[in-house]
């Protein structure tokens, strides 16, 4: 039996498919530390809730702000870790993410436990969002305030024994001192589960009978709609789109909230934005926003989609991009360098400049025409995420292997079957 704490603000964060997995495995005793009220602890973790010992001021000074809340962070969930240490649990080893501070004085805990911290973005101007949006280009304090955020991941290289990127181009934007810890292991997509539907159906409230696979369905999917996620491309394509498909429905799964980048001070977020700057230029007896879903619909709706619209600036790749490789959607995304990593042109998808929303629309609209003609896109997207995403033929060897390496000698877990 091997004893794991699990360290994110968010429960179950980037560790939903291998704690899963742990549980159905039995005989661990799995202790999860977070901020999370809202989540039910599945049967057989514990749940620990702990809160920051301190929160910057809204006018905190701005290059120290994030360290301030990293650190007040830190120490609400070490103050945690020290009554689960009187109480008498003791890790094996901690599993944590690096980028919020929680894991700073873990170490000051338990000096002997090892650490597998997960990294998942080095803020800095060149080669990333920061300087990709042409609307809101940096300012000249822009590279300053970035960098002070690194403060938590610099701080984090020194606490944590063996640190892990999902991707390539996540580990890439490190710099050289943190790349001799970094291993590049994806958090995996759980293809057994997701696979195309040509039965499937989806209700929508005004609509009087399901839609169906015969149907025009046009689908975009953020966790909200933003800048970052390109919300505002996506919605200066529709006019094009919606007047040469006259028949086609479009259905956009994602909150009004921002989680990446500056807000739009619009009522209603950059929706209201976009809805306000495109008025009637847009059919919205054709646009469907349905918000937030539970993950069942999520999947009919991608599963039901003749073009599945992905933008993002260069920034953390979702995993709704490669749930919906692994769907077969066919899907027209942003050519970028972290989608290129997971997309290829002509092969598993189709890249446009993010830039252009006048390229997004013509090639939306070339796909939902002659949906025949890109229809071996989907189904190599779907061969190519699970031969390199697959949770349980591929994350899930790489990450037992990187923690086998640091528990003690008796408490590795086995290998899969």
């Amino acid at each position: 039996m091997v004893k794991i704490l699990f360290v994110h603000q968010n429960m179950p964060g980037q560790y939903r498919e291998i704690l899963d997995w742990l549980i159905k495995q039995g005989g661990h005793e799995l202790v999860f530390l977070t901020q999370r009220k809202d989540y039910a602890s599945p049967t057989g973790v514990r749940k620990i809730l702990y809160t920051p010992h301190h929160r910057p001021k809204d006018n905190a000074y701005g290059l120290s702000k994030v360290w301030e809340e990293g650190v007040g962070a830190g120490y609400g969930a070490a103050q945690a870790a020290n009554t689960l240490k009187r109480k008498g649990f003791t890790p094996d080893i901690i599993l944590g993410h690096t980028g919020w501070g929680e894991l700073l004085f873990m170490k000051e805990v338990w000096p002997d436990v090892p650490i597998l911290g997960f990294f998942e973005y080095f803020y800095k101007l060149r080669g990333t969002l920061s300087e990709f949006d042409k609307e809101q280009p940096p300012t000249e304090v822009t590279s300053y305030l970035l960098h002070a955020r690194n403060a938590i991941p610099f701080a984090n290289l020194h606490v944590v024994d063996q640190g892990i990127a999902p991707t390539h181009w996540q580990k890439n934007t490190f710099p050289e001192l943190f790349q001799q810890k970094l291993m590049c292991c994806h958090d995996g997509i759980r293809t057994d589960k997701l696979g195309p539907d040509p039965k499937v159906e989806l209700s929508l409230g005004r609509l009087p009978k399901p839609l169906t696979r015969d149907d025009e369905v046009i689908t975009y999917m953020a966790r909200n709609m933003e800048r970052v996620r390109g919300f505002h491309i996506m919605m200066r394509a529709l006019p094009a789109i919606l007047e040469a498909r006259p028949k086609a429905r479009v259905v956009l799964v994602g909150g009004s909230g921002t989680s990446y980048g500056k807000k739009s001070d619009a009522q209603g977020g950059l929706r209201g934005e976009m809805e306000q700057e495109l008025g009637p230029k847009v059919d919205w007896d054709r646009v469907h926003f349905v918000g937030r879903v539970p993950y069942e619909d999520f999947q009919r709706i991608i599963q039901i989609s003749r073009c599945h619209i992905y933008l993002t600036m260069p920034f953390v790749l979702s995993w709704s991009l490669l749930e919906a490789m692994a769907m077969q959607a066919t899907i027209v995304t942003s050519d970028v360098a972290p989608v290129r990593e997971a997309i290829t042109h002509g092969e598993t998808g189709l890249l446009v400049d993010f830039h252009a929303p006048e390229a997004l629309a013509a090639q939306v609209i070339e796909v939902v025409s002659n949906p025949g003609r890109y229809a071996h896109l989907g189904v190599n997207a779907r061969a190519h995420v699970v031969e390199h995403y697959d949770f349980l033929t591929k994350c899930l060897p790489e990450h037992i292997a990187l923690i086998n390496a640091l528990v003690p000698t008796g408490k590795a877990i086995a290998m899969p079957i």
